[in-house]
């Protein structure tokens, strides 16, 4: 454990396999069904296909399964103009990390290479008040994305897609790369497009969403678990079809808020109420703005809905966005 402590010392100091906890040697993952194991899909409809893939009860082969098939036959959970969007009421809510909770969050996570002052960012615990507001159940995803590039014209491709060639197979996989400037101008531009007034969530709008009144650790609950969420530990180690995880749904029903790709808020990096100006790595980008969640290129740390991240110039830094919606 020592040795891995040192290994994991200066994540932005080791290659990505490395960060990821991955062989040197080449990695098989079978998470990624043959369609023929599950050949009676093809011949269920879109809706059919939605439903399986949210089924709690399938196992995760299949719902990856239907998630692949409405990729390429047309996903009807995602509507370019009018995306689903889950109320959540406004009042005061608590947020942040307890400053006594600080230890034990890094022995947890400390053998991923978690430093103490990573957590201390989260703290103190605060008290805000929220305006009602309404956020999209599910990351924007590629074929939204490419519908804003054809629209407006932008020159904002994400770098993960290869050549800046659209990723046909991956449509109804959220969109990662993209910089928090062009998630604005997605915003901006579907706000023109609909009339009505889209936005990126604040990120105490953000955690609220993930983890709820009841203030859980992670979107379902208190205790990680691999198989609730697209990070390293179980998953295919890379994006997923939007919404197949659906034990791991939050407070108010919204998915992926756990991994898949990391999400862009509207805020930049300040310390809370009370708290301590923490400088990291991540200060060395300059002024950064915070992202919330993990992705299928890290552990279960970002998973936790209290953790603050942010982007620094590396494949591994999944990023992508949901939107958000003045109620």
């Amino acid at each position: 454990m020592a040795g891995d402590n040192m290994r994991f010392s200066n994540l932005n100091g080791i290659t990505a396999r490395e960060a990821m906890g991955l062989p040197a040697e080449v990695v098989c993952r079978t998470i990624q069904p043959p369609l023929s194991r599950f050949s009676e899909l093809r011949f269920e409809s879109p809706t059919s296909l939605a439903l399986i893939a949210e089924r709690s009860s399938e196992e995760f082969e299949r719902r990856y399964a239907a998630g692949l098939l409405m990729g390429l036959v047309g996903d009807p959970r995602i509507s370019l103009m009018d995306p689903m969007m889950i109320d959540v009421p406004g009042g005061f809510v608590q947020l942040g990390l307890d400053s006594g909770e600080v230890d034990e969050v890094v022995q947890t996570w400390g053998t991923f290479g978690v430093q103490r002052h990573w957590i201390v960012k989260e703290c103190p615990r605060y008290e805000t008040y929220l305006k009602p507001y309404r956020i999209a159940k599910y990351l924007v995803t590629n074929i939204e994305y490419l519908e804003f590039l054809e629209d407006s014209k932008s020159l904002e491709l994400p770098t993960a897609w290869q050549f800046g060639v659209f990723p046909v197979m991956m449509s109804n996989h959220p969109v990662w790369t993209v910089t928090p400037e062009a998630a604005d101008a997605y915003v901006n531009w579907l706000s023109a497009r609909t009339g009505r007034n889209f936005r990126l969530p604040t990120e105490s709008e953000w955690e609220h969403a993930a983890c709820g009144h009841d203030e859980r650790e992670y979107p379902w609950g208190d205790s990680y678990d691999p198989w609730r969420a697209n990070t390293v530990e179980a998953g295919p180690l890379q994006t997923t079809p939007v919404g197949i995880y659906p034990n791991g749904v939050s407070y108010f029903g919204l998915m992926d808020m756990a991994g898949n790709v990391e999400e862009i808020v509207a805020d930049r990096y300040a310390p809370y109420p009370a708290g301590a100006l923490i400088t990291d790595d991540l200060g060395t980008e300059g002024s950064y703005r915070i992202v919330r969640g993990g992705s299928f290129t890290r552990h279960g740390d970002l998973a936790r809905c209290r953790r603050r991240h942010g982007w620094y110039s590396r494949e591994i830094y999944a990023i992508g966005f949901r939107i958000a919606e003045d109620d």
